[in-house]
């Protein structure tokens, strides 16, 4: 991964930045109200739709590697050609491959987030070849050469101005802001490249073992056409997305697009069996590519397989109160955040990922709203708990990292004194009287130094305890 901006930098510059934050606060509320509204007027029992999808999801990673072998078996029959990638590199090495065996210099894709995670166009562009983005808001943010701010809607950050901008910028274009005209240039654009195309790239939101096939779904109908317009189409899935059967797919497909848009139905839903046969469109080829990096750690970690589950569809992000404060791009990972700050440090490592784990108040927002179910504000204080070296198992691809011995010490003791009740209220009842200390010996703490620039210790009322005992009727002991 490239080198990183400190995470407090980041973070002061994009609460600073009040166009960023405008237009994430108007984002955020209407794909949440979105989802509400979609789901109070087209489901009679969402609750029980997601006990479903997290049966079907647990089944499917629980005999992963029967399923991995029968979707291999059937596609190979359909045929498909499956590849095997353990690590990232891996994965690019083969349509690296697959592109010089046939003498393609272009690739046109749609939206993956796995060719994200692998670092897919950068790989290309260092070995000469070019990897161009279909997806408009992949597009917007490759012409400004910025990673996506999220994993549904990457170009979320940016408002219809900041766009005309861009195109004006980068594509010649006339400097408009009207949503039809931006989309007509785009439009252009795109056309030109899909012209004499030869090979597209797609992800996978879901792989079936039984019928040897996998879903793709998308709203603009460039995923289609590079999938169908190329004379190969090479497909890129992460390990955890082979579900048993279509009728499971279907369940997740179901919960996938209300939980990310709002939507009830995707714009396009299409459903890869086999390349073409006597059709007179379709690709005469076509590649899956089945990719592990450290997916397998994971499924083997009884604290953190529940995160493949996921289905990305970043409802997580919606409802998150820290993720519309500071944007995506502060989280400086490929995933940002709840399920980010999960599966991150479990595929890139808590070296590289770790400091994330504080961009979360543990509010359980994300838990409530995540369709799959999975306990993310849980998962977020069991990784908080490995970072400082008080957790019992950590992740098995960072077992080895470097703990930070002066934090983990300085978390020990703050636990202490927190889970004792008598030392806890002696402690806040003098807290303010160190304000001085603090503050002259701050960059020499751990954990305080980022602290203390914005906080003071509070002064805590004496009959504070007495006050809440007669308002909730409790003791505290």
């Amino acid at each position: 991964m490239s080198k990183k901006m400190p995470h407090e930098q980041i973070v002061k510059i994009k609460l600073g930045d009040t166009q960023l934050r405008q237009n994430l606060t108007v984002a955020m509320h209407t794909l949440q109200k979105n989802r509400l509204n979609v789901i109070n007027a087209k489901f009679n029992n969402w609750q029980g739709l997601r006990d479903k999808a997290k049966k079907a999801k647990n089944n499917a990673l629980m005999s992963l590697s029967d399923r991995l072998i029968e979707f291999e078996k059937n596609a190979t029959k359909n045929g498909i050609k499956v590849h095997w990638a353990s690590s990232a590199t891996d994965a690019c090495e083969i349509i690296y491959e697959l592109m010089r065996q046939n003498n393609i210099k272009k690739i046109l894709k749609g939206k993956s987030m796995a060719s994200e995670e692998i670092g897919l166009n950068h790989y290309l562009a260092n070995k000469g070849l070019n990897a161009v983005e279909t997806d408009l808001g992949e597009l917007i943010i490759q012409l400004n050469d910025e990673a996506p701010v999220h994993i549904v809607v990457p170009a979320i950050h940016k408002n219809r101005n900041e766009i005309g901008k861009i195109f004006q910028e980068k594509l010649g274009s006339n400097l408009e802001s009207e949503p039809e005209k931006l989309n007509q240039i785009a439009r252009k654009h795109l056309r030109d490249q899909f012209e004499g195309l030869e090979m597209g790239l797609s992800g996978v939101n879901f792989a079936m073992s039984k019928e040897g096939a996998f879903w793709l779904i998308e709203n603009e109908g460039n995923g289609r056409m590079c999938t169908t317009a190329p004379k190969i189409h090479v497909a890129l899935c992460g390990i955890e997305k082979v579900m048993e059967s279509f009728e499971d797919a279907a369940t997740m497909v179901h919960l996938l697009t209300p939980s990310a848009t709002g939507q009830f139905i995707p714009t396009y839903n299409n459903i890869i069996t086999a390349p073409r046969n006597d059709e007179f469109d379709g690709p005469k080829e076509v590649h899956l590519i089945l990719f592990d990096h450290h997916r397998s750690d994971m499924l083997a970690h009884h604290d953190y397989y529940e995160a493949l589950r996921c289905i990305r569809c970043g409802a997580c992000m919606n409802f998150c109160p820290v993720y519309d404060k500071i944007g995506g791009h502060s989280y400086q990972t490929i995933y940002p955040g709840p399920i980010g700050e999960v599966i991150s440090p479990n595929i890139f490592g808590m070296e590289a990922t770790g400091d994330i784990l504080t961009f979360c108040s543990l509010c359980g927002r994300c838990s409530e709203v995540c369709p799959v179910r999975i306990p993310l504000a849980d998962l977020i204080r069991k990784l908080r708990a490995n970072k400082v070296g008080q957790g019992k198992n950590p992740p098995l691809s960072t077992q080895n990292s470097h703990k930070n011995r002066a934090e983990a010490f300085a978390m020990k003791q703050f636990a202490k004194v927190a889970t004792n009740g008598a030392l806890w209220r002696f402690s806040l009842s003098k807290t303010h009287l160190f304000n001085s200390v603090l503050h002259k010996f701050q960059n020499s703490i751990p954990v305080i130094k980022s602290w203390s620039k914005y906080k003071e210790l509070p002064q805590i009322k004496k009959d504070l305890y007495k006050e809440l005992e007669n308002m909730e009727g409790v003791r505290y002991e």
